[in-house]
This record gives structure tokens, C-alpha cells and sequence, in this order.
């Protein structure tokens, strides 16, 4: 029986041209495009030093595709393309390899553990290419744009540095689209999670447009809704029950009724999936009862508290101090973005969000202003 690795060099050796086809067809590049004859090369070679990761990873595969990250970035610069466009290229690539993998007869654990080792490598590309993409970029503004505010300038390299983290954005949708593919497989085409799917796609979208709006000098004001806190935080963990699933989670709440937020529901969306997502990411370390404790209550002055709390292991208070600034992160290979952005969110909306932890509990409280 082929091990889980040696299942995921089968696939790819077999599936390469196809893979390679079916991504030429989605990136519509015309052959006057200065990209149009290397873009599909270095896709083939990408795939072809995963393959010798998964076979052999050490610093030998890893410098290879550092290099080849370093070509395309500088490709990219030269040609003038948006990196935007590279991102939403290999976020194909990234689908149909994942798409072209569950038409394969593995299990769903073997399906899981491949696409984890497929991702790490494709976010270190990413990471490469975007964060050299953006070295090469602030040169070249440093040189030319002397006369930009300095604020701009801030807002410029802050950007550079979020778009090479957007990794991070795809992977928790991709987690939860995996999930509900793998319900789907096990159950009836008709079922309702084709709906859930659709959203979250949506959702991959909204998150990217959110980061890209950081780059400009304004902000741009989303669409307020009044909605039920308690309705949109069970909507939530309905969502992420294949995640909850997997990390074997007890999730217990205590949700008062009828409270009502204004604010975009979309971005409080976001809040919840992200610190609840943090919340199993660290109850997947070894926790042998992982719990996840949601309950809210409401003032006189109509200020709602919720709590979000899990069982993981202690914060340091040095990390608590700064694990909202950005690029700050206690995960091997987190972007430091979630909770950044989760914060602005909330702030945004004349509320606030603060981290406590001891021995017992890790907490987020939230504290916002309820109609």
C-alpha cells in the first residue's frame, strides 16, 4: 500500500499535463502577453519541484523553489502585471489541483494529508514571489516617488507585506470548502452544503478586496446591517463543523437572545471564523479535551460582552502585548494578519477586542455597542 507521500508523487506525475492544461485555459493570457510562454513553464516547474519535495524535502528543493519564486517576481516587476494577478493565478492553480485530487480514489484522510503538504509548499512559493515582489517594488518606489507623503509610503510597504500573507486568507476557506466536499462525496449530490460552498467563495473574494484596500489613502466604508449576534455566531460554528470534526472539539455557548448589531455582518463573519479557527489550529496540538466556550451577555448601557475562550496552551504576556499588531503570530508559519484585521473591525465599529490567558483559559472579549 502506497504511502501518503508516494500517493501524492503518483498523483501528481500522473495529473501533471492535464493540471498544466486545464490552468493554461484559466489564465486567458493572450500570446502578446510578455508572460504567455513563461508563465505556463514555471507553473510545470513548480509542480515539478513539488514533486522532488515531497520525495526528498530539504534546503536543496526548498533554494530551488525560492528561485524560481524570485524569477517570477522579478518577471512580474518587469512586465508591469499587477501581483494580484499572480495571486489569483496560483489560487487556480492551488483549486484545480485540489479539485483534480478528489476525483481520486483516496480516503479522506489521505486527501487531507496531502493537500497540507501541497500547501506548505505552494504558500512558501507564494511567500517567495511576493515577499521579493514587493523588496523589488519598494526599491524602485524609494527611487522615483520621493515626493510621496510619508503616510502613503507606510501604506505601500504595509501592503506589500499583506499581500505576501494572503496565503494565510486561503487556506482556512479551502480547509472548510475540503469539509463540506468531502460530506458531499458521502451523501447526496442535493444536499444543502453546495449553498455553503458558495458563500465561502464569496467570502475568499471579500477578504482579498478588504486587504487591498488598505493601499489607498481612503477607506472605503462597507454597507451596515442590523443582524442577530447569537444567529450569525451559530451560523458559524455550523460552518467550520468539518474543522470542529477534525480536531475532535467540544464547543459550548451560551448565547443571550435577540441581541442585535449594527455593522457589516460580513466582516463580524470574519471576526468569528477567525478567532475560532485560531482556537482549533491550537487544540489541534495535542489537547485531550479541547473545548471552546462562546457566551455573551448584555449591560444596562447596552454594551454586549462576548467571550470567546479555549483550553489551549497559555499566551506569554510579552505576546499578548503586541498579538494585534501585524506580522505578529505564535504559529510556525502564521502571516500575524487575522487578528490585526479582527481588530480593526471591531474598532471600527466603536467596540473593542482584547486577549487574556492563563493556565486554564485563553479568551478573546469582544465589547461593542448593541442596538
Amino acid at each position: 500500500m502506497l504511502s501518503i507521500k508516494e500517493s501524492a508523487i503518483d498523483f501528481l506525475i500522473t495529473n501533471k499535463n492535464k493540471i498544466i492544461n486545464e490552468w493554461n485555459e484559466q489564465t486567458l493570457y493572450s500570446p502578446e502577453n510578455p508572460l504567455y510562454d513563461k508563465t505556463s513553464l514555471h507553473f510545470g516547474q513548480f509542480i515539478e519541484f513539488l514533486i522532488q519535495t515531497l520525495m526528498h524535502k530539504g534546503a536543496h528543493t526548498e533554494k530551488m523553489i525560492k528561485q524560481l519564486a524570485h524569477t517570477v517576481a522579478a518577471e512580474r516587476l518587469q512586465a508591469e502585471t499587477p501581483i494580484v494577478d499572480f495571486i489569483n493565478h496560483v489560487s487556480s492553480g492551488r483549486s484545480i489541483l485540489i479539485h483534480h485530487l478528489l476525483l481520486q480514489n483516496m480516503s479522506t484522510v489521505e486527501n487531507q494529508s496531502i493537500i497540507k503538504l501541497m500547501n506548505s509548499c505552494m504558500d512558501q512559493f507564494l511567500y517567495d514571489s511576493i515577499s521579493y515582489y514587493s523588496e523589488l517594488k519598494s526599491e524602485m518606489v524609494n527611487g522615483q516617488c520621493n515626493t510621496l507623503s510619508q503616510t502613503h509610503k507606510e501604506r505601500l510597504t504595509l501592503l506589500g507585506k499583506m499581500t505576501s500573507s494572503f496565503v494565510h486568507e486561503f487556506r482556512n476557506p479551502l480547509t472548510s470548502i475540503m469539509g463540506f466536499v468531502q460530506l458531499l462525496q458521502a451523501e447526496t449530490p442535493d444536499i444543502k452544503y453546495l449553498d455553503i460552498i458558495s458563500t465561502e467563495l464569496q467570502q475568499l473574494n471579500s477578504r482579498i478586496t478588504q486587504f487591498l484596500d488598505i493601499s489607498k489613502k481612503e477607506t472605503k466604508e462597507t454597507e451596515k446591517n442590523i443582524f442577530d449576534i447569537g444567529h450569525l455566531t451559530q451560523e458559524v460554528i455550523e460552518f467550520l463543523y468539518p474543522s470542529i470534526l477534525e480536531v475532535n472539539a467540544n464547543i459550548t455557548t451560551n448565547l443571550a437572545d435577540n441581541i442585535l448589531i449594527s455593522g457589516s455582518k460580513e466582516e463580524f463573519r470574519q471576526v468569528l471564523l477567525n478567532i475560532i479557527l485560531n482556537a482549533l489550529d491550537v487544540l489541534s496540538n495535542e489537547n485531550s479535551n479541547p473545548l471552546i466556550d462562546i457566551s455573551t451577555t448584555v449591560e444596562i448601557s447596552k454594551q454586549l460582552t462576548m467571550n470567546i475562550s479555549n483550553n489551549g496552551q497559555k499566551i506569554h504576556e510579552d505576546m499578548i502585548r503586541d498579538i494585534f499588531k501585524p506580522f505578529i503570530t505564535t504559529k510556525e508559519h502564521g502571516t500575524g494578519l487575522g487578528l490585526f484585521v479582527c481588530k480593526e473591525i471591531i474598532e471600527k465599529n466603536q467596540g473593542s477586542l482584547t486577549c487574556s490567558s492563563n493556565d486554564v483559559l485563553t479568551t478573546f472579549t469582544i465589547r461593542i455597542p448593541c442596538v
